[in-house]
């Protein structure tokens, strides 16, 4: 079994796959003791969770299935997984949210399926540790939504993260790929289209998504016309390009929208928005709430994870 996918990225297959393109970023490291307090709902983020399980068990709800987390065992979910968290005793954890550069053209994980857990030992725990260590301020705060739900916070966090030595970048870097890369040990590609105009016209979108996209333009480097091509690509991926664009879009907006401090309105303009209002209009139709409502609540459910015990750093995590 594997954790829910990203709809719309399981229809496309990248012919190549450079690990040099891959740039994880850490969003936020911590260290999680919980009792029976960690029962958030209908969770969904635009960045991935990694977890390690020190003590006691847990559940991820997922909409066809629950994972139950066991001491000693890491998980992975992928970004815009809808789940729910349930917790009925103790329970601790290393959690460390991770994202690829939003301005990249290529995302490398979006690609790929990995197992939603693996049994974890002591390198990955000890590692684990480290990165935690390196970024101590890059934990989640345990005080109330109305502490840190605001962009002055979420700004100075962000400078924070800017502001970290190199090597502790680099370093830090290093150990995410450690600890993803036993997960791709019997990760898989995700579904792919079987005709090759559609995959060139996908990777035309990817690397132009921060345009404002045409239909007819993308239609006109395959050769073809534009109804042809809107029937050929969705014969192949069950929806439309208009679609596909659109929702393609909102997702790195929405990803964009926790990373960065940016104003809104600049973030519309960088995925290729020329019209604001529309830019509000489409992306309340896709997730439901507004672009502002959204960067609160997406803070707000990243600190799902983040409840400290005061005596954290004298856990015994052996």
């Amino acid at each position: 079994d594997v954790l829910g996918s990203r709809g719309l990225g399981d229809v496309y297959k990248r012919q190549e796959f450079n690990i040099d393109t891959f740039h994880p970023f850490v969003l936020n490291i911590g260290l999680a003791q919980h009792n029976a307090d960690w029962n958030w709902k209908n969770v969904s983020s635009p960045f991935a969770r990694l977890y390690y399980v020190i003590e006691g068990s847990a559940k991820i709800i997922l909409p066809d299935h629950t994972v139950s987390l066991r001491k000693g065992y890491m998980y992975f979910i992928p970004a815009f997984t809808s789940h729910s968290y349930e917790c009925t005793s103790s329970f601790t954890h290393y959690y460390a949210h991770i994202y690829e550069d939003p301005q990249a053209k290529y995302l490398f994980l979006e690609d790929w399926v990995l197992p939603e857990e693996i049994q974890g030992d002591t390198l990955e725990l000890s590692i684990f540790q480290e990165l935690y260590s390196l970024n101590p301020t890059m934990k989640l705060s345990k005080s109330d939504p109305s502490t840190y739900d605001n962009s002055s916070t979420l700004a100075s966090n962000l400078l924070k993260n800017k502001q970290r030595p190199l090597y502790n970048k680099m370093i830090s870097r290093g150990i995410i790929y450690q600890l993803l890369a036993p997960f791709f040990k019997t990760a898989h590609l995700k579904s792919t289209v079987t005709d090759d105009r559609v995959k060139r016209a996908i990777t035309y979108i990817r690397n132009h998504i921060s345009d404002e996209l045409c239909i007819d333009k993308v239609a006109e480097t395959l050769c073809v016309s534009k109804n042809y091509f809107i029937r050929i690509f969705k014969k192949e991926t069950g929806t439309t390009p208009a679609n596909f664009i659109i929702q393609r879009k909102i997702e790195k907006a929405q990803l964009l929208l926790i990373t960065n401090d940016l104003p809104v309105k600049q973030t519309s303009y960088l995925v290729g928005f020329e019209d604001f209002s529309y830019f509000n209009r489409v992306f309340k139709k896709i997730t439901g709430m507004t672009p502002n409502e959204y960067r609160r609540k997406a803070k707000s459910q990243s600190v799902a994870d983040g409840k400290y015990n005061p005596n954290e750093k004298s856990l015994n995590l052996e």
